[in-house]
């Protein structure tokens, strides 16, 4: 191998890197566009049905539920929403399970199980979980994102310091996979 030919495969070998790594700082933009949201905004919500357990301090939803604040969109089967009540209902922590979708604008995030803990502001996602943005995507088993601090992270195992727990998909053997698109000249 010349010099001059081991000089272009070092090149496109800096080149893909620079490529996959500018494709994961837009997926994770993606992520970050979830993490911008305001976690203090009004909480609506849409269910076939709707089960007060005032002593429990807590809200039992069933039907097809629907949960938006400021632009943020939490679809599940079932949900269950934890408050206190100090004289106004304060929302706690919001637990959904069975087909879980969290979207906001184009970026989409799916699991089998999700916690949104208002209080520290951070959506917890296990089991699973695929982050889409446009066309690229990433798969693992939890999915952390920080509302406060803007950060996200994906796990390939869905255990770990969380209270979500599950178990990760078959085809990601423990592992973070994903595809990014990489632009075409």
């Amino acid at each position: 191998m010349t010099k001059s030919t081991l000089r272009t495969a070092t090149q496109n070998a800096l080149i893909g890197f620079t490529l996959t790594v500018a494709a994961f700082a837009g997926i994770q933009a993606g992520a970050q566009a979830i993490a911008g949201h305001n976690s203090r905004a009004p909480v609506n919500f849409d269910a076939g049905r709707i089960e007060l357990q005032d002593r429990q301090n807590r809200v039992a939803l069933s039907g097809n539920v629907t949960l938006t604040q400021a632009g943020l969109t939490v679809k599940s089967n079932r949900m269950l929403i934890n408050y206190t009540d100090s004289g106004s209902l304060q929302i706690q922590r919001m637990t959904a399970t069975g087909g879980v979708q969290v979207s906001r604008g184009n970026e989409a995030a799916s699991g089998d199980v999700a916690v949104y803990d208002f209080n520290r502001r951070i959506i917890t996602m296990a089991g699973n979980v695929r982050l889409r943005r446009g066309s690229d995507n990433l798969s693992g088993g939890r999915l952390v994102i920080d509302l406060a601090s803007g950060v996200s992270s994906v796990d390939g195992r869905a255990s770990g310091s969380s209270s979500v727990t599950g178990e990760v998909g078959s085809n990601s053997g423990g592992r973070v996979t994903g595809t990014f698109t990489v632009p075409q000249d």
